[in-house]
């Protein structure tokens, strides 16, 4: 799945292109995603101009002069920016063209995905309304997380994840987080201390940052008939890497099951 940087890297990739332009035609494939896509979406939407394009959490959001369309790319979704008119593929579902050439596309083989539109606020919308902060935001701070972990008793990494709490942490980046802080990931949320939360806080937002500005090499790579998007792999210190040596001790880097998701940790250097 796409997680934060991904999405960040593909809203700064297409925002040059379609943001100030009309959308002159939509063409709808197929509207069997996670939610189905509504009903008349392409006459609200014909004719409008995109005002602006930002991200909350995982989710992009397409600010027109009259409503709103949200767009979630789910397991396998992908946005691709096309200046001619190619054959589509099986699974792109979805193409907007902005003014005579432009095309964006929406491809989701597994459709888990969605797009949705409103004419109300997006960020009260169901889907974004319980969101909690978004990590690279000043309302993340040790001291917020520090509150919302007492007396809880699940493992920090599921608790990072958990999108009520913070907005748009998937595995990878907790995991790395974890490693930067010295935390394990089974360890109880309620057990971290003020200052590991500082320290854990100041880890995610790093990880994050250096994930968002190593995806900006790869942003030429929006403008294109084929692949995949350019996803962006970190050098990552922990995740994926289950019985390799860790990068900082050299001690055999071990495996969990929190939350249902692999959790990967130096069990020397993380306590």
């Amino acid at each position: 799945m796409p997680e934060l940087p991904e999405v960040e890297t593909i809203r700064r990739g297409i925002t040059p292109h379609v943001v100030g332009k009309k959308i002159t035609d939509v063409i709808i494939r197929d509207r069997r995603l996670r939610r189905p896509i509504p009903k008349g979406l392409e006459k609200k939407l014909i004719g409008r101009k995109l005002r602006d394009l930002e991200r909350r959490a995982k989710y992009l959001i397409f600010y027109f002069d009259r409503g709103a369309l949200i767009l979630h790319l789910g397991m396998t979704g992908s946005l691709r920016i096309l200046t001619r008119d190619i054959p589509p593929g099986k699974h792109d579902h979805v193409d907007f063209v902005f003014g005579k050439k432009t095309r964006l596309r929406f491809r989701d083989p597994r459709r888990f995905g969605c797009i949705l539109w409103t004419e109300d606020n997006p960020q009260q919308h169901e889907l974004l309304r319980n969101l909690g902060p978004e990590p690279l935001g000043k309302e993340l701070t040790g001291d917020y997380l520090f509150v919302k972990s007492r007396k809880r008793t699940q493992a920090i990494k599921a608790f990072l994840m958990d999108s009520r709490i913070i907005s748009g942490v998937g595995n990878i980046y907790a995991n790395e987080a974890l490693f930067t802080a010295g935390i394990h990931p089974g360890k109880k949320a309620g057990r971290i201390t003020r200052a590991q939360c500082t320290k854990l806080v100041a880890g995610i937002k790093d990880v994050l940052k250096r994930a968002i500005a190593k995806g900006g090499t790869t942003l030429r790579d929006y403008v294109n008939s084929e692949g995949e998007p350019g996803y962006f792999r970190l050098e990552l210190k922990v995740y994926d890497r289950k019985g390799l040596p860790c990068y900082r001790c050299g001690t055999l880097i071990k495996s969990q099951r929190h939350g249902q998701r692999s959790s990967f940790y130096c069990p020397r250097c993380q306590r």
